[in-house]
């Protein structure tokens, strides 16, 4: 091997090469240094909290990692390390972005890293040259010892995670006391509810090997709180595809090593799927706080662009056979009552007829085939065009939105057509609000096409148009595939099929908040007048609910009104309006803080809420629900309280009253059950000086 010595920096941000192959990636958080052998190979060598002064990897000879899902040459390369600073992408922080560059005389592979001032993640991603065999080898990850009963001074324990290829990440790591914990997420919400639950195991050598499926895990030392975040930034294990039957993480418990699998890279080679280690402290809380601030990179929260309340005409069922120049003009008068900051027209507007139009005939991909001005406004039903629904939400202090299918067909050939066709409406209308749904992923041919169309309108755009990309139903990108477009069009829950609690959606972005920045996530409230007779006699009705409650429960999101909003009564918008409006005062406080779950899950009866605090803020934002349940007073320990200050409790919006106790116990009572309060609480003068 030869290699070309190099050293970057960014800031805090520093990549180098040495001569003897030392490869080091670094901010004022973390530390990553691989060996890089005569092949071009690496293996981790350090990975290290420099917060918290915490070496994560033993001294043992490391595994080779990242190794490719398929066969290359054994040769020797030449290694050079180049980079780029700044922004690698249109809405994305700054970061320090290093290539390691390993050719020989028949393959070249190429390394990427990717490091931000203000995380400990290191992202890493491979891209491969085309594979010398087609047949991608299958990973041995099962422990086949059959126990026997016959006790030995110890059984044998596998000496190495996967006996085949597709390594992204193996580690050895140090401490002896760890707690394993695979996340399982779900999209395609039409058929699911419960999108997160995790599983835990504490690593022990009895149980030799664990092989577990997903794109998210931990693993926490039990005696400090510290561990390592594994993120796979990749559509979930059943919508990748190039998959074998391998799972995407193994353990081998005796030696603590983890080992994560699944570049996704076919025989045709490319870029494979980029993953990140992210080290943390405090347990739960410094997890979650990591994990919202590794995805707030790819996309930070930028005032007036991201969190936006927008209201959409499919909730109430009405598809496109309500669409009209009239029905629109109404529905921007009634947003604007109400507090929309986006009124979005979903499926109808465009000449073009879908499967899901109230008339026969339509299609669900192949669009120009079907109509090749698939995509102008409906000429009979829009009978000016966009331009003056445009204007009249503007003259509102609102925008516009629309409803957009790219042409899955063929694996999305067709995707420069339609960016053009998104940055045409950005440029003719200023249209900037776009949700995307239709998508069907079917090989990595497609997932390359899609991600061009959404880069080449971000680009073009300098970020300004916003995706809300749709995970209810086909094979999409889900959540960690495309962080930086957009929002996550969660679920279509409608009082129509009898589909809608309030407390449900609470649970799903309760729950989702552990691992996903709520801002994220695009989250329905309903109209709670409609379909009544279809709940009768159930006491978590969305009827049995105040209109405030029903936006409290989504108002750390970025909010949907899945309704037309001139169907709602004066009741509803007396309700909801002005919490709407102190909403809006605080916004970009609560999303550009962490959002913490604290309380119970929600279940329709529990005590449950959100925290979001800021680091160095001296204010802390506290949401709390008191579901269905006969308990008016509850109290919670936040961990985002100084407990040696003082603080002032001030109530903003619902019915209640908090007081701090000692040791950041915050005691709340709520006088009615399905009620809630939103409370800042601020640091007192002298204590914010103190601290």
């Amino acid at each position: 091997m030869s290699q070309t010595p190099a050293e970057w920096t960014f800031g805090s941000c520093f990549a180098a090469l040495t001569e003897d192959g030392l490869l080091t990636v670094r901010n004022a958080l973390v530390e990553r240094k691989w060996r890089v052998d005569a092949g071009g190979n690496l293996s981790a060598v350090s990975l290290r909290d420099r917060k918290r002064r915490i070496e994560w990897l033993t001294e043992d000879s490391a595994p080779l990692s990242p190794t490719l899902p398929t066969l290359l040459p054994e040769e020797s390369r030449h290694v050079t390390l180049t980079a780029t600073t700044g922004k690698a992408g249109s809405v994305e922080a700054p970061s320090l972005t290093a290539m390691l560059t390993t050719t020989g005389e028949t393959a070249t592979i190429m390394y990427r890293f990717q490091i931000f001032e203000n995380s400990a993640g290191i992202v890493v991603q491979v891209t491969a040259p085309p594979a010398a065999e087609t047949a991608p080898t299958k990973t041995k990850t099962e422990d086949t010892a059959v126990p026997t009963g016959i006790e030995t001074a110890d059984r044998a324990a596998p000496t190495a995670a996967a006996s085949g290829r597709d390594v992204l990440e193996a580690l050895k790591l140090a401490p002896l006391h760890l707690r394993l914990t695979q996340v399982t997420l779900r999209d395609r919400t039409d058929n699911h509810n419960e999108l997160a639950c995790e599983q835990e195991w504490l690593l022990h050598p009895a149980e030799r090997q664990l092989a577990l499926t997903g794109n998210l895990f931990f693993a926490e030392n039990i005696l400090t709180g510290a561990g390592l975040v594994f993120v796979k930034m990749a559509p979930l294990p059943h919508a990748q595809p190039n998959r074998t039957d391998a799972p995407d993480l193994v353990a081998l418990t005796g030696t603590k090593t983890l080992t994560l699998l699944g570049h996704g890279i076919g025989a045709e080679g490319g870029e494979g799927y980029a993953w990140t280690t992210l080290p943390y402290s405090n347990g739960a809380t410094g997890r979650i706080a990591a994990l919202h601030n590794l995805q707030n990179q790819f996309r930070p929260y930028e005032p007036g662009r991201d969190g936006l309340l927008v209201s959409n005409t499919w909730g109430d069922r009405g598809q496109d056979g309500c669409i009209s120049t009239e029905f629109l003009s109404h529905e921007i008068l009634s947003g604007a009552r109400l507090g929309v900051d986006v009124i979005q027209i979903d499926d109808g507007w465009q000449k073009g007829r879908t499967s899901n139009s109230v008339e026969k005939g339509g299609v669900w991909e192949g669009f120009y085939a079907a109509e090749p001005n698939f995509w102008t406004p409906h000429p009979e039903r829009l009978l000016g065009g966009l331009a003056p629904l445009v204007a009249a939400a503007r003259d509102k202090g609102m925008r516009f939105g629309l409803w957009f299918a790219p042409d899955s067909s063929d694996d999305f050939a067709r995707w420069q057509s339609d960016a053009e066709t998104i940055l045409g409406f950005y440029r003719d209308f200023g249209i900037c609000y776009v949700k995307i749904d239709g998508v069907k992923l079917r090989s990595k041919t497609g997932e390359r096409n899609l991600r061009a169309f959404f880069d080449a309108v971000l680009t073009a755009s300098q970020g300004r148009i916003v995706f809300d990309n749709d995970v209810t139903a086909e094979t999409r990108f889900g959540y960690f595939g495309l962080m930086h477009t957009g929002p996550l069009f969660v679920e279509n829950r409608y009082t129509d099929w009898h589909r809608y609690w309030p407390h449900a959606t609470l649970r799903n972005v309760w729950k989702l908040a552990h691992y996903i920045p709520p801002v994220r996530l695009r989250m329905e409230f309903l109209n709670n007048a409609r379909n009544t007779d279809k709940y009768d006699g159930d006491p978590l009705a969305p009827a049995a609910y105040r209109a405030d409650y029903l936006f409290a429960t989504v108002m750390m999101t970025s909010p949907l009104g899945w309704f037309e909003v001139q169907n709602l009564s004066p009741d509803y918008v007396r309700d909801a309006a002005p919490l709407i409006a102190v909403w809006k005062k605080h916004r970009d406080a609560l999303s550009g803080g962490t959002v913490l779950p604290v309380g119970e899950a929600p279940d329709g009866t529990s005590w449950t809420g959100f925290v979001s605090t800021s680091a160095g803020s001296h204010t802390v934002y506290v949401l709390l629900f008191r579901e269905l349940n006969d308990r008016s007073g509850w109290s919670v320990v936040l961990p985002a309280l100084n407990t040696r200050a003082k603080w002032q409790v001030e109530t903003l919006a619902g019915d209640g009253s908090a007081t701090v106790l000692p040791r950041g116990r915050l005691a709340v009572t709520v006088p009615k059950p399905q009620h809630f309060v939103f409370l800042r609480m601020t640091l007192v003068p002298e204590a914010a000086k103190e601290r």
